[in-house]
């Protein structure tokens, strides 16, 4: 199994990275700054931006599996998954041409992509989820996802992109409600460790194709 991975240098990038080798996968990993991957001799690095089709394409190439944890780095403006986005679903589409079609991308997203995604929620969390958090504290991230759930459901790929609450850096704990239609009721948080097992899970699974999926604890 061949894994093309972007946003491997965060932190939730770095736990597929871990799972990947762990798995006995070939990873092809698209770094900015390759000197400050940790996995950097255990993988095939492709040095540049997930912003330029280039790179892109090459990391791409020979890979059965696309994996995506890019994501804002801060509550700014940032684009990163305006402009990442297309250029991966692009390569991916254009290798239909090629004698090997890449079709399954699982990608990182957000409990905020929808605006259905609060519906399993008490109506006082709704709003405060809603009004205080997603339109005021989260709304450079949030509009960034809002953007990917686009750009991958219109893709014609075999897409998941799963949706989790606040990301914690703590342990796993191994178990997590899993919901495809909203968030699951009074789900605040889960950690890293937990969805990207998740991810994993999802390469060799049809249940959430082309689709969101919801996992919280």
């Amino acid at each position: 199994m061949k894994i093309a991975l972007f946003g491997a240098n965060g932190a939730t990038g770095r736990l597929l990275v871990q799972r990947c080798l762990a798995s006995g996968y070939e990873v092809t990993a698209l770094l900015r700054t390759p000197e400050k991957f940790p996995f950097v001799d255990r993988v095939q690095v492709v040095q540049g931006s997930a912003f330029d089709s280039a790179p892109v394409r090459e990391t791409i190439a020979e890979a059965d599996v696309v994996l995506s944890a890019l994501g804002a780095k801060s509550l700014k403006r940032e684009d990163v998954l305006e402009r990442a986005v297309p250029q991966i679903v692009k390569a991916m589409q254009e290798t239909a041409s090629l004698q090997q079609t890449v079709r399954r991308i699982i990608a990182l997203g957000s409990a905020g992509a929808l605006a259905t995604s609060l519906d399993k929620q008490p109506a006082w969390r709704r709003w405060i989820v809603q009004n205080v958090v997603y339109n005021t504290f989260l709304k450079w991230p949030v509009a960034s996802q809002i953007s990917q759930w686009k750009d991958l459901s219109s893709s014609g790929l075999d897409w998941t992109m799963v949706m989790p609450p606040m990301l914690t850096n703590g342990p796993g704990r191994g178990y997590y409600r899993v919901d495809g239609d909203a968030l699951p009721r009074n789900g605040s948080r889960i950690a890293r460790e937990d969805v990207a097992d998740f991810m994993m899970q999802q390469i060799g699974n049809p249940q959430w194709v082309q689709r969101g999926v919801y996992i919280s604890w």
